[in-house]
């Protein structure tokens, strides 16, 4: 049953990973910053599930997800730097007076970082819980 829930997030975070690429080709730079984030949120989970044995919690706060599947002390500088980057678009893809200035601060460009960076720490993940 738990490898079920782990396998849930991981699959969610694969079809979020396309979406945001699909988001990216069509120039919808928000919608890709939101599913990278996402996406991180979701493999995040996957680690809760694995260690805890039951549902993560209705949590969306990256680094509290770290911790409690027990991975905070292992992430690297640039990955803490990335939640950081990353966290401002859980909140501000979805609500209209954060909106219009997250949308500027990204560029085709910086989506492609960004997308980079979710694709390496799913990847990362993905090879700690094969352990």
């Amino acid at each position: 049953m738990l490898l079920d829930k782990v396998e849930y997030w991981l699959n969610s975070c694969d079809d979020d990973i396309r979406v945001a690429k699909s988001m990216l080709k069509a120039g919808h730079f928000l919608w890709t910053a939101f599913l990278c984030n996402l996406t991180t949120e979701k493999a995040l989970k996957a680690v809760v599930a694995n260690v805890t044995n039951e549902t993560p919690p209705k949590i969306h706060n990256l680094k509290r997800l770290a911790v409690m599947g027990c991975i905070f002390e292992s992430l690297s500088e640039k990955q803490l730097a990335f939640f950081d980057s990353i966290d401002q678009y859980q909140i501000e893809a979805r609500y209209p007076e954060y909106k219009e200035r997250a949308q500027k601060s990204l560029s085709l460009d910086k989506c492609r970082r960004i997308l980079k960076e979710t694709e390496e720490f799913l990847c990362w993940i993905k090879q700690g819980l094969q352990k």
